[in-house]
């Protein structure tokens, strides 16, 4: 009995010094792996930084390469193309208006205080819609047809002023990819310069000139693809607003002859 007790026992430790080995390993594999893996993700994160920085650096190499002239002025194009995209968009976020509100509160205004009650209605309401309105009920006085005469050309004013500069824009669009198509042929043309000076077709001698060729295309074709997608956008834009006014004109009339029939 002794002995089968002391058997076990030693069975007993060695058993336990095997599981504690073994959880020993397991821990130095565990740790390992985890040391490699955040090395392999610190890895990782540095070469997509080295990548981030690369393409920014080698962006800027490829526009210093394409020369100052043309690449300058489709800069310019790039630039002045977007500050009058994002004034457009302002401006025509602003001039959007819940219409069907508006002529909710003006039909409740001419019922409690009358024309004028919903003209201050109006002034009290930023947007084309309002101003529309307000020009339709100042002329009712004179009859609806004269208030439907003066929405429909004060609504001409008020498509004006949504369009304003949208023009710029597509001549911007227009005028990157022909700059970038000009600076391919003055390029080509040096580099045929170059090849009838040294008599000579080596590679290296139009190699330069075909390059800045190239460059001078590209960029101006990124510019356009860009303010193309501004462009748009604020057309589609403006084609809303419009649809919008012209409902909201209709509805407009709709409740200055049900006024005047009362």
């Amino acid at each position: 009995m002794k002995r089968l007790f002391s058997i076990l026992a030693i069975l007993a430790i060695m058993a336990v010094g095997n599981t504690t080995l073994t959880a020993a390993n397991s821990s130095d594999v565990f740790t390992e792996a985890t040391v490699n893996f955040v090395q392999d993700d610190a890895g990782a994160s540095d070469a997509d930084a080295e990548e981030s920085v690369g393409f920014h650096q080698e962006l800027k190499k490829r526009f210093i390469e394409g020369g100052p002239g043309f690449m300058g002025i489709v800069l310019l194009c790039l630039i002045l193309g977007l500050a009058i995209a994002f004034e457009r968009i302002i401006y025509l976020n602003l001039a959007t208006t819940n219409s069907k509100k508006l002529a909710q509160n003006v039909e409740d205004a001419m019922k409690s205080g009358g024309v004028e009650a919903a003209k201050e209605v109006c002034r009290n309401t930023s947007g084309p819609v309002a101003s529309i309105y307000y020009q339709g009920l100042d002329r009712m006085d004179e009859g609806v047809e004269a208030s439907e005469k003066a929405v429909v050309a004060y609504g001409g004013v008020q498509m004006g002023q949504l369009e304003k500069n949208v023009s710029w824009v597509s001549l911007f669009i227009a005028l990157a990819p022909m700059l970038g198509f000009m600076g391919t042929v003055i390029g080509m043309i040096q580099a045929f310069d170059k090849i009838e000076a040294a008599g000579d077709m080596q590679p290296s001698l139009v190699a330069g000139g075909i390059k800045v060729a190239l460059l001078t295309t590209v960029f101006g074709l990124i510019v356009a693809i860009i303010l193309q997608i501004f462009y748009n956008y604020i057309i589609a834009k403006i084609d809303s607003i419009v649809n919008d006014m012209e409902d909201a004109s209709i509805t407009l009339i709709d409740i200055l002859v049900a006024h005047k029939n009362k």
